[in-house]
């Protein structure tokens, strides 16, 4: 579901924006989610040069170590302001994400740390009982239809150090 809702209160804001999916926890839907993500971030005119990568691998944390047959995973957008936020729900909330140093030249154990270099901030949220929300955010340069963020609107603006 895909929604445009506009401040009644301040015409001169950019609207919120947000898309929700629903996606099998397999490596089918975490390629889905990347190329679902990428195609509603083009239609918003968002830049597409960080938020792909994210979004893919968030969903494969989901369809990896989230994984419980029978439930899917959540892949939700929002674009407020000066932000665009990435959520992954899963259901296994007893599986809270960390970081790790991969080993060598292991295959995998990268994930979070290509997240923590792309987005701005990131964290995990448990509950309610099973799920988890891993999300991430990343900081929008002005353009049309986002505010400018300028001093005084409580909006940051900066890049990623």
């Amino acid at each position: 579901m895909n929604q445009e809702i506009a401040d009644p209160e301040a015409r001169l804001t950019a609207p919120i924006r947000n898309s929700s999916v629903l996606l099998s926890p397999t490596p089918r839907g975490a390629r889905l989610a990347r190329l679902l993500a990428t195609e509603q971030l083009r239609s918003w005119g968002i830049p597409l040069d960080r938020a792909p990568h994210v979004v893919a691998e968030l969903a494969a944390n989901a369809a990896t170590h989230g994984r419980v047959p029978g439930r899917d995973f959540r892949l939700t957008l929002y674009v407020v302001g000066g932000t665009l936020r990435i959520e992954v729900a899963d259901t296994r909330g007893d599986r809270v994400p960390r970081i790790q140093d991969p080993v060598g030249e292991a295959e995998s154990g990268r994930g979070l740390v290509l997240v923590d270099a792309l987005a701005d901030r990131w964290g995990a949220v448990t509950g309610p009982p099973p799920r988890k929300t891993v999300w991430a955010e990343i900081d929008l340069p002005p353009g049309p239809g986002r505010l400018c963020c300028g001093a005084g609107d409580g909006l940051s603006q900066g890049t990623h150090e």
